[in-house]
């Protein structure tokens, strides 16, 4: 099954378009409604380029999720799709979902992952285990309430206790199933540039479509 999420599926894409538009004019049986056809293929190459070309760099941008990290918010082989525009003008804000690109120190092959920010520039935050305190993210001090989170945490960032301060140029980002998630709290701060995007709804399958908050 091709998803056309590389390089060469797209350009096999085109060229099928492409050799399509050329073969027309020489197939005799379609010759009566050849100019209908060729409009027809020539709408089709330009909404593949349109497509590929410009939204998908950079406006919207499908994507499925692979594993139960975000739990319960979004369920294993769920699609999503992101908006890529939104951060050219704002930076992400406290509790939105974000897409990423794994940084080397996560994933040495190039993955997406997608968390929650949990953390901007310059703020303080700090989670107790519920067996030793609450459970609770604190974030600047204070106690987050979080709905969409599958348990209260199960243990301590940072480890040794008191608050992290997220550095500049960063974000930190958990998962909404905080004690199954490859996130933050195993591997530190989020390079900003790294953010590809913010989700915003689940397109697939069809009894899970809905916003996502």
């Amino acid at each position: 099954m091709f998803a056309f999420d590389n390089t060469w599926e797209v350009l096999g894409l085109l060229g099928g378009i492409v050799a399509l538009r050329a073969a027309v004019p020489h197939l005799r049986p379609l010759h009566r409604h050849r100019g209908a056809i060729l409009e027809f293929v020539d709408s089709g190459l330009v909404a593949v380029l349109l497509v590929f070309c410009i939204l998908r760099p950079f406006v919207i941008q499908a994507f499925y999720i692979p594993s139960g990290s975000m739990l319960p918010t979004l369920h294993l082989q769920d699609r999503i799709l992101v908006n890529k525009f939104i951060y050219y003008f704002r930076e992400p804000r406290f509790g939105e979902i974000v897409v990423f690109e794994a940084p080397q120190y996560v994933s040495a092959a190039k993955k997406d992952f997608i968390k929650r920010v949990v953390g901007l520039p310059d703020d303080r935050i700090a989670v107790c285990s519920r067996y030793l305190n609450d459970g609770y993210l604190y974030y600047n001090g204070q106690r987050k309430e979080e709905p969409y989170i599958k348990e209260l945490h199960e243990y301590n960032f940072p480890e040794r206790g008191g608050e992290f301060v997220v550095p500049e140029g960063t974000v930190m980002v958990f998962g909404d199933n905080r004690n199954d998630s490859n996130d933050g709290h195993r591997w530190g701060p989020l390079p900003r540039e790294n953010v590809l995007g913010k989700a915003f709804c689940i397109f697939w399958p069809p009894h899970r479509i809905q916003l996502v908050h």
